[in-house]
């Protein structure tokens, strides 16, 4: 870069230095010897400029060197390229440095914008299986199941988001929200019972939405509002915090899910209460004006013993009849545009639930779990009871880390047919083995016998029935997200 510049001011000295030769000499040897005596001063002065500008070229490798090591960004080109490095841009260097431009606020990259609160946590999950029923039922059916329903089929129990932000009241942040999203099957199970839902469709793909307030009251007393998870049953809804991929009878029995107001209050390490008041079993819109209520002790004795203790009671028969597909009477009164009538001298029998379980995390690889039931419902307060009652057994083995087995062993009585249409006694035993190839990944493989009585499962013919079904399951789970635990 200097060369250019020493050759440019080279050149320009030695064009006016030849031409002056090519004239006739008219002033004589004093004028030579002046002439001569300005190219020697410009010479010197070119010979100082060079010496100038070379030491400046050092001390500016010097800094760009220093800058890169510790990591300044380069120059960029405006279209985000590196800046060309090259001798053979000119360079205008003047003799005292001035500062550069402030350029950081140009150049500076935008700041992101967090699009999810702090303390959010996105999670997803997708659980899929294929099942085969050895009785090869009609429809391709398997009876008394909640979520593995389909034989001989690729299956997609559920998939779906959960959204959270937890309350932290240790941290001065006493709420919370959180959205659970389901489709797949289970939804049809578990939401979308029209049976239990007078508009089914409206909340069908909300598994849970509650927000979450802990008062300053004693040690905290957590309240929800919304749709939340039933506590009734040990098992709960995502596989990957299960034994077994199936779920027991009573799953499939005891209530899913409740919209209205809970509230929790822990006395100590060991004690706490729960209360619920919510809009019936199963229902995020109430087909009833009566209240159903929930109390809970939950016992900690120590680390490795939880022990539940539940009582439920509740009204399950309508008092209104909605006609979302047509066939209403004339001039029916309707809501959001979905025509009702009352039902006349509706029935007020009532529904008591008693359920307690037990865990026993009996080493670090044992567990072992019992849960015993009794459920009591009346059409009519003088209606002769429908009783149905029994119990379940579960034992896990963590062989390693990643591996486990688990067994589940179960009794239903149905007297009166409240779970399954009809007066039997229905037992399954369920085997499984599971592996976590990684923390968000899972395959589990079960075979499950269920067994009763009487004859009731689907066979190949229509009509002809059989007193089991024999299926083997493989089910694939998938989960990601910030939540810890379960889920």
């Amino acid at each position: 870069m200097a060369g250019i510049v020493l050759t440019g001011i080279l050149l320009g000295l030695a064009g006016p230095c030849q031409a002056q030769d090519a004239q006739p000499a008219t002033n004589g040897s004093t004028d030579d010897t002046t002439l001569q005596q300005e190219v020697n001063d410009l010479r010197a002065i070119v010979t100082k400029l060079q010496a100038r500008v070379d030491e400046l070229e050092k001390k500016s490798v010097a800094a760009v060197t220093a800058s890169a090591a510790v990591g300044t960004p380069a120059v960029t080109e405006a279209n985000g390229a590196p800046a060309a490095q090259s001798s053979n841009t000119p360079v205008q260097q003047p003799a005292t440095p001035e500062p550069a431009p402030h350029t950081e606020a140009a150049n500076a990259t935008p700041p992101i914008t967090n699009v999810v609160a702090p303390g959010t946590t996105i999670n997803f999950f997708l659980d899929a299986y294929y099942a085969y029923n050895f009785n090869q039922p009609i429809g391709r059916v398997n009876e008394l199941r909640a979520y593995d329903v389909s034989s001989n089929a690729f299956s997609i129990n559920q998939a779906g988001v959960i959204f959270e932000n937890q309350a932290d009241p240790d941290h001065g942040k006493r709420y919370g929200v959180r959205l659970d999203f389901q489709y797949g099957q289970a939804t049809q199970a578990t939401q979308g019972n029209a049976a239990n839902e007078p508009r089914p469709e409206i909340y069908r793909n909300i598994f849970q939405a509650y927000g979450t307030y802990v008062a300053p009251v004693g040690q905290g007393l957590t309240i929800d509002v919304g749709k939340f998870a039933s506590s009734l049953g040990y098992e709960g809804n995502y596989t990957k915090d299960q034994i077994n991929y199936s779920r027991s009878f009573w799953f499939n029995f005891l209530p899913f899910y409740h919209l209205g107001l809970r509230a929790n209050y822990k006395f100590n390490d060991v004690f706490a209460v729960n209360y619920w008041m919510v809009n019936g079993t199963n229902q995020s819109e109430p087909f009833n004006g009566f209240k159903d209520e929930f109390i809970g002790l939950a016992l900690t004795p120590n680390k490795n013993v939880s022990w539940n203790i539940q009582y439920y009671l509740g009204q399950e028969h309508p008092d209104v009849m909605f006609f979302p597909n047509g066939g209403a009477p004339a001039n029916a009164p309707t809501l959001q545009g979905v025509p009702f009538e009352p039902v006349t001298n509706s029935p007020g029998g009532k529904l008591h639930i008693f359920d307690t379980y037990l865990s026993w995390q009996a080493t670090p690889k044992w567990t072992f779990a019992i849960e015993a039931d009794d459920e009591v419902s009346r059409l009519y307060s003088y209606s002769s009871p429908q009783y149905t009652d029994g119990g379940a057994i579960y034992l896990k083995y963590q062989v390693t880390p990643k591996f486990f087995v688990g067994g589940r062993g179960e009794y239903l009585s149905d007297r009166g047919g409240l779970f399954t249409g009809q007066t039997q006694a229905v037992k399954e035993n369920t085997l499984t083995l599971a592996y976590r190839f990684a923390d968000g990944f899972q395959v589990m493989g079960e075979w499950r016998r269920d067994f009763s009585n009487r004859p009731y499962f689907y066979t190949n013919l229509l009509g002809i029935l059989k007193g089991q079904q024999n299926t083997a399951t493989m089910g694939f789970l998938w989960w990601f997200g910030g939540k810890q635990g379960s889920w």
